[in-house]
């Protein structure tokens, strides 16, 4: 349940200030000597891991990352203003890679973690710094060094927030296409889905989430039935559980039941799994009567685990209730980042 997001980024930091040539020039100082400052350091470029982003997404709409130039050096020995450092935050577990070489230069793995991508040029000397009792009135100055400027890549193993779980043939790989760029195989038929499918939900200028289609259980998965325990390791690795319990006319089984079938296979094999916060979606609601969808909701209420949230109804097909469902699912995955 992972995949590599990738995005390429050009990092410039910042020029060093120039020193310059001064001298005092002050009534009533007959031997005024030089008095010119150094520059100011550039700015440096530092990526940093954060758990409050879980995807590269943003950077692969700005992918110039230039820190600010050091200021030059002034009269009365006065130096330069640094430049300001730009900061670029990746979620963890970023590698960054010389887009040229293809060397891994960093793994960014916890929170907080920093790495100097582009570091500021050095400062030139203003002619002060090169008095001395041979050369009392120097006329030199350097110029600042300029700074880094290269071509990175940033790749991500991406782990889901969100993990869509249910039987086969529920409407997980609808939903999945319905509110993410995702497009995974869509049939009406059991086990279309036979490896996970990962989507990013777009939640605009608030950020965005991972969600994953998650190949369908059986009954015995914790003995390794069907996809097994393969497909609960998968479920493991998510922060929440969407669990979609289908309306539609073929199904067998009243949707509580089914509801409970999938949460023992989950308690089987890990009963931590149980205390995840879940969201249950009632799905297909568009092929039952309004009156059908309010006693399977109303019966799943009563059959819920404490760990569940919200009991919803939505239809993938035709858009209704899946709002609603996205944002439950986004005030969750913020709930389980902090």
């Amino acid at each position: 349940m992972r995949f590599i997001d990738e995005a390429r980024i050009r990092v410039i930091s910042g020029s060093g200030g120039n020193g310059i040539v001064s001298f005092r020039r002050e009534k009533f100082v007959p031997f005024g000597g030089p008095d010119g400052g150094d520059g100011g350091r550039g700015g440096d470029v530092v990526i940093v891991a954060t758990e409050r982003r879980s995807t590269l997404q943003e950077l692969r709409g700005r992918s110039l990352w230039k820190a600010q130039n050091g200021r030059p050096g002034g009269g009365r020995e006065k130096t330069g203003a640094s430049g300001a450092s730009v900061e670029v935050p990746v979620p963890v577990g970023t590698r960054v890679i010389d887009d040229e070489t293809g060397r891994v230069l960093a793994d960014l793995v916890e929170d907080g973690q920093r790495w100097v991508a582009a570091r500021g040029g050095r400062p030139g000397r203003g002619n002060a710094a090169f008095k001395s009792s041979t050369n009392r009135a120097p006329r030199r100055a350097t110029p600042g060094q300029p700074g880094e400027d290269r071509w990175l890549r940033l790749e991500l193993v991406l782990m889901a927030d969100a993990g869509l779980v249910g039987f086969p043939n529920a409407g997980k790989s609808t939903f999945i296409s319905r509110v993410s760029a995702a497009r995974p195989r869509i049939a009406d038929y059991p086990f279309t889905t036979l490896v996970p499918s990962l989507g990013v939900v777009d939640m605009g200028v608030d950020g965005s989430f991972v969600v994953a289609d998650l190949p369908g259980l059986v009954r015995g998965a914790a003995e390794g039935a069907g996809l097994g325990h393969r497909f609960l390791r998968h479920v493991r690795r998510t922060r929440v559980l969407v669990h979609l319990v289908s309306l539609g006319p073929d199904e067998a089984e009243p949707p509580a039941t089914r509801y409970r079938a999938i949460r023992e296979e989950l308690g089987a094999f890990d009963a931590s799994l149980l205390e995840r916060p879940e969201i249950v979606v009632l799905s297909k609601r568009d092929l039952v009567p309004d009156e059908a969808v309010a006693e399977a909701a109303e019966a799943l209420r009563r059959a819920a685990d404490p760990a569940v949230v919200a009991v919803l109804a939505a239809s993938a097909a035709t858009g209704v209730g899946m709002r609603e469902v996205v944002l439950r699912t986004w005030d969750l995955v913020q709930g389980a980042r902090a």
